[in-house]
């Protein structure tokens, strides 16, 4: 008997989603029979989610050095506010909406960093980096004075760790059951690959960003692809006969239809996928004769090492079946409620090191303009200083690099950084009122830029972004 996969999903839709809202179930249905449509590509893509737990500080990232702008900043960033000297010797050679001059943080300057890789300040004067201004969670646009007058819809919990990490992953403040928007991309066109390897990839543990109704982050440690401790060298080790005791046990414990319960069942299909997965991943990594190494040499941080890993998988995409993929990487320690100097600019050092070295290693692999890496994080932090650090705030900018970017240029409205005092209570159109900046970028405009250039339909972007439309833009145009 043929089977159809496209028909299992039409006609197994209807149980599948059994418990949730029907708002979330109406949604589910249209992304799942868009997830039926073919999409087929002769290109090979990935897009690579940067996120920068805690909240990063993009006002002390991206900073203006004219005299108005940076009298400004000054006076409202007291004890953190970098030099105008500084700023001005780092400066970006585009000019943003504000019509101001700005500079990068001095750790994100042309500092050689390691293997000879400049920073992302030199990749944005090149033209290989973009910066999009003030993006966050939004339901619809919203100025300042109606947040303060609350008349209208906001994301619930602003300013909540717990809260706006999956809203900026998902995309979809909206709905509390929403996967990610990547876990969503992912849906529709992981048909797409003729390899089994799951389209989404983590070198950071799981994550919502790639949760999708059908599809699930496939997990893979920075420093090489882990295995069960009882499996050794996995079914080939297996095979040779090594340790037959445990080996054999785990054997007959996940063996194909011999669990009577279901969740054993459900326990043994992952645990046989996640064992296959990692025998074709280290196969393709470690072929015999091994690969030559690169000539791109990768900081030894966590987040070098993270990405070091992905430019491994995307240089074996071949091998694997690849056209599309989506990974997550992660740095933490962005929550700089104090000593905040001295922690972004190690934050930051590792950031700009870490995603230029990673360019360097997609233009040696002939894919810099397949492969786009972009920022995100909780949330920005709050315009005032409290007193060495920032509170949680809304708003911030984000960098977008890749060789299809087009980049040397800021997009979106850049906040206004005037200081609201008693006397002139509405100085600033973009303050909350308690010195966080409203967002005038949503992120879904942001995600479905991305989404766009990675090959969705416009069509289907209105499913996986429903909220997309009460927004004036769709496509930003920065790649």
């Amino acid at each position: 008997m043929h089977f159809d996969r496209r028909e299992f999903l039409r006609k197994s839709l209807g149980a599948a989603l059994g418990g949730v809202s029907l708002y979330s179930a109406l949604g589910n249905l249209k992304l799942m029979a868009a997830a039926t449509s073919n999409y087929s590509f002769s290109d090979y893509k990935a897009l690579v989610c940067v996120f920068l737990y805690g909240g990063n500080d993009s006002l002390n990232m991206i900073v203006p050095y004219d005299a108005t702008h940076y009298a400004q900043y000054r006076s409202l960033r007291s004890q953190i506010a970098l030099a105008q000297s500084t700023v001005q010797a780092n400066a970006l050679n585009a000019t943003p909406s504000d019509g101001g001059q700005y500079g990068a943080h001095p750790a994100l300057g042309d500092q050689t960093a390691a293997g000879g890789n400049a920073g992302l300040r030199a990749l944005f004067n090149a033209g290989k980096a973009a910066i999009v201004a003030n993006v966050g969670t939004l339901i619809q646009p919203i100025t300042g004075a109606q947040f303060r007058a609350g008349s209208v819809p906001v994301p619930p919990s602003l300013f909540s760790h717990a809260d706006q990490q999956p809203q900026w992953q998902t995309a979809r403040p909206d709905d509390l059951t929403a996967g990610g928007w990547g876990g969503r991309v992912s849906d529709l066109l992981a048909s797409a690959n003729t390899g089994s390897l799951p389209m989404v990839v983590s070198t950071s543990n799981n994550n919502v960003f790639e949760r999708g109704n059908t599809v699930s982050p496939y997990c893979v440690d920075p420093g090489g692809v882990s295995q069960m401790s009882y499996l050794g060298g996995g079914e080939a080790w297996i095979a040779t006969g090594n340790d037959p005791d445990s080996a054999a046990a785990y054997k007959a414990l996940i063996a194909q239809g011999a669990q009577a319960h279901v969740l054993e069942r459900a326990f043994a299909d992952k645990s046989r996928l996640a064992v296959a997965n990692a025998d074709l991943l280290i196969a393709a990594l470690n072929p015999v004769p091994p690969l030559p190494a690169l000539r791109t040499t990768f900081p030894a941080s966590d987040l070098g090492q993270q990405l070091q890993m992905v430019a491994q998988m995307i240089r074996v995409r071949a091998t694997l079946g690849m056209s599309r993929q989506v990974f997550f990487v992660s740095a933490g320690n962005y929550d700089t409620h104090s000593d905040q100097l001295s922690n972004q600019q190690d934050n930051l050092s590792e950031l700009s090191q870490a995603l230029s070295a990673f360019y360097s290693a997609t233009a040696e692999l002939g894919v810099a303009n397949g492969v786009t890496a972009f920022t995100a994080s909780d949330f920005g932090r709050s315009f005032t200083s409290n007193s060495t650090g920032t509170d949680h705030g809304w708003g911030g900018h984000h960098f977008v690099v890749g060789g299809a970017v087009h980049g040397g240029s800021f997009y979106g409205t850049m906040p206004s950084l005037a200081l609201n005092t008693n006397q002139n209570p509405n100085a600033n159109p973009d303050d909350t009122g308690y010195g966080q900046i409203v967002p005038t970028t949503s992120v879904d405009q942001y995600a479905a830029t991305l989404a766009s250039w990675f090959g969705v339909g416009a069509s289907d972007l209105a499913t996986i972004f429903p909220n997309l439309g009460r927004f004036a833009t769709a496509n930003l145009g920065f790649v």
